[in-house]
């Protein structure tokens, strides 16, 4: 699979996952596409945990409240820092970001599904401050995002997108 059919074919998955494991070398591939994401000025504020122990699988499904992706056999946890870059400026959201949609393409071509579970644990409940006490992260990160990967049961649904011409244009706002 190219990178513009994986583009397409990415979808949030919601559903229940196979019992099937993923091997660490996938789970590695996968981390490596999101480390390789660019980083404003290099500051490489992204740092990620993958967790294929069920144990500890277990112990963050617990925290997790209204579950999400408690079925995957395995999931990646982002974590970000807080780190100026460019005349006090802070690009760990724009850094953070395009590391887990590296991730969530490459989860899409080796042929896994998963979704991206951000604002559920990040909220006031801090589920995230859980997460991280689970996984021994140190003071100055923070667990920003949940990506549970595996094979899914069933194919997503793609959602209803706006035809391209009512979102893209050329040389203008609203121009042909």
């Amino acid at each position: 699979m190219n990178v513009i059919e994986a583009i397409s074919a990415r979808h949030s998955y919601r559903g229940k996952f196979k019992d099937t494991p993923v091997p660490r070398e996938d789970l590695v591939k996968i981390m490596e596409a999101g480390l390789s994401a660019p980083s404003g000025c290099n500051k490489q504020t992204t740092s990620l945990i993958a967790v294929d122990d069920k144990a500890i699988l277990a112990k963050l499904h617990a925290v997790i409240d209204p579950p999400v992706g408690e079925t995957a056999p395995c999931a990646i946890c982002v974590l970000t820092q807080r780190i100026n870059a460019y005349r006090d400026k802070c690009f760990a959201v724009q850094d953070y970001s395009a590391a887990i949609e590296n991730m969530l393409l490459a989860i899409t071509a080796l042929g896994y599904r998963s979704c991206w579970y951000e604002g559920h644990i990040t909220d006031d409940d801090k589920i995230c401050d859980k997460m991280a006490e689970i996984l021994n992260v140190p003071e100055g990160y923070e667990l920003v995002c949940f990506l549970p990967v595996g094979k899914g049961v069933e194919e997503p649904a793609a959602p209803k997108k706006k035809a391209f011409a009512e979102r893209a244009w050329f040389n203008g706002f609203g121009g042909k």
